[in-house]
């Protein structure tokens, strides 16, 4: 009998080392909606976020309002089962957060207990900044969310970056300062202009995650799908295609038609046969 012990699992990232990254290695974060994803990303990222995007990129809605608690749920347990050592964090979908702190804890514990995730997410600043100190007090790691802030497309007229003048910059900038002292371990900041997201930087003592923001970001975050490619005509100006997978997937599936049309797929090797073992698996 062997006594070999089976080998480790390995550790996921945690919120207080994520937290220690402030000020050095760049964190890796990508968004994950799905188990299969997750794992091909798990290897690479620090963070896997469940953004409640998975509303347009998997739902294709026009926004990510219509996403539900429950759909967060349903897919940050899935990214959980499917991912080892990243640290996953959930998105709290617009309308589960903003009416008051209980109602955030509430929803926040459901997204921590039912998915296993390690930490959620949240928009918003000054005036989401008693929200986060509530459920950070009571054990719920968040992380903060300024600048271009989807779940308020309707309210600021559209996807527009932020901090285009000096008045806005000083807003951005109290924002971030408030949600880091109530007690966020991390910040995206998204679609802000450059130097207003350095200075922010400069400024916080936690990590801050650019998307369309600055180099200067203790770590950058884009939508998986966005940087794979898979959509070919969706092309933001701060994402940067690392590959080209709806062409793969295209001329996959052509090759696919092609053979079933012509009869080559299935061929024999694909087909169970009289005779074969009664223990042979699909």
């Amino acid at each position: 009998m062997s006594t070999d012990r089976p080998s480790a699992r390995p550790s996921r990232a945690t919120v207080p080392a994520i937290l220690a990254r402030k000020g050095g290695e760049p964190v890796v974060c990508l968004t994950a909606y799905t188990a299969p994803m997750a794992g091909l990303l798990d290897p690479h990222v620090d963070i896997l976020l469940v953004g409640d995007s998975l509303g347009m990129v998997i739902y294709g809605f026009p926004t990510t309002l219509p996403v539900t608690l429950d759909m967060m749920i349903a897919h940050g347990a899935a990214v959980v089962r499917g991912s080892r050592t990243a640290l996953v964090v959930v998105d709290m979908p617009f309308g589960s957060y903003q009416a008051c702190p209980a109602d955030a804890y509430r929803a926040a514990a459901r997204v921590l207990a039912e998915t296993g995730a390690a930490a959620v997410k949240l928009e918003g600043g000054r005036e989401m900044a008693e929200t986060v100190r509530f459920l950070a007090a009571r054990g719920i790691p968040v992380m903060g969310h300024i600048g271009l802030e989807p779940q308020q497309v309707h309210a600021v007229g559209g996807y527009r970056f932020q901090g285009r003048d000096e008045a806005a910059a000083r807003t951005l900038t109290d924002d971030a300062i408030a949600i880091a002292e109530a007690g966020a371990f991390s910040l995206v900041i998204e679609a802000v202009a450059e130097p207003v997201a350095r200075t922010i930087t400069e400024r916080l003592t936690i990590p801050t995650i650019g998307i369309g923001a600055s180099p200067a970001c203790d770590g950058q975050v884009l939508v998986a799908e966005d940087m794979l490619g898979l959509f070919p005509d969706f092309a933001p100006r701060f994402v940067k295609r690392f590959g080209a997978v709806a062409a793969e997937i295209d001329k996959a599936v052509a090759t696919y038609a092609a053979d079933v049309k012509a009869r080559r797929f299935p061929a024999p090797e694909h087909c169970f046969r009289p005779g074969r073992p009664a223990t042979e698996t699909a």
